[in-house]
């Protein structure tokens, strides 16, 4: 991908495999404000980007440069990934160029099983007020926002605590999950191949298959995965067969699209969920 650098900025030049409406909007993440159309504020772990996009380009504003690089995943092709997916796939055509801008962002792996455990049937608008109820609570002020907690800052937190921030039965997964993962190395984890990983995170207290499958895609760059929820069936059903067990659809269609299962998930349920 095209960018540069300047002071405080990034700057990305080539905007065909860059859409900030594209990447916020497409359920991989939820610590973002909206501001408008074109600009928004993404919030990981204790760091923060201003994310503008103009009619040639996108400027990306935040201190910690390499650390939003990383983020973005901007040193990935998507050029030669959609290319790859349209050439075997040309039914995703339409899809693709529906949702030519999403990049699958690399995000922190607890802030991601935390967030995703909170997701659980539930809707953005309040997945976003509680995860900013958890950052405000038990994170450190960082001037014009809060930092997601470490386990450590969250390790005393009961679930009487959590269920004040809005979370219901969540409270629990999340109070349960957090000494579950308390003495957990991240970078061990990352090492684990897809069928480990899995079974450790269904292994965690509120944690099913579609939520691991989410945590695996956006939080360990796992593309060999494909998340099936309501609207995943939907695209099954439409472009597949008529099925409605989710362990089956999940299983057909990583056996169709293999490791470009993550990417092709995110395009079709973006377009899905947008168009209905």
């Amino acid at each position: 991908m095209e960018y540069e650098v300047k002071n405080n900025k990034i700057i990305i030049r080539n905007k065909k495999d860059f859409n900030l409406k594209h990447i916020f909007e497409c359920g991989q993440i939820f610590s973002y404000k909206k501001i408008s159309e074109n600009e928004f504020v993404v919030y990981s772990k204790d760091k923060v980007a201003m994310c503008k996009e103009f009619e040639s380009f996108v400027e990306i504003e935040t201190e910690f440069i390499d650390y939003f690089i990383n983020f973005f995943d901007l040193n990935t092709d998507y050029s030669k990934i959609k290319n790859e997916l349209k050439q075997k796939f040309p039914f995703l055509s339409d899809v693709i160029s529906f949702g030519y801008g999403i990049r699958i962002l690399k995000q922190d792996p607890f802030e991601t099983i935390i967030s995703f455990i909170v997701s659980a049937n539930n809707n953005i608008k309040r997945i976003q007020k509680i995860l900013f109820a958890i950052r405000k609570s038990y994170g450190q002020n960082m001037g014009s926002y809060y930092s997601f907690p470490t386990i450590k800052q969250l390790g005393n937190a009961t679930i009487d605590d959590f269920t004040l921030l809005g979370l219901g039965y969540r409270a629990k997964y999340i109070f349960n999950a957090i000494k579950q993962l308390k003495n957990v190395d991240y970078n061990v984890l990352k090492q684990k191949s897809t069928s480990d990983l899995n079974s450790f995170l269904l292994s965690i207290f509120g944690v099913g298959q579609k939520v691991a499958d989410c945590i695996m895609l956006f939080g360990f760059s796992k593309q060999d995965v494909f998340p099936v929820d309501t609207w995943i069936e939907k695209v099954y059903n439409k472009n597949f067969e008529s099925e409605h067990n989710r362990k089956i659809i999940r299983e057909k269609l990583l056996n169709t699209f293999g490791n470009l299962s993550g990417y092709a998930q995110q395009y079709l349920f973006y377009s899905q969920r947008e168009i209905k």
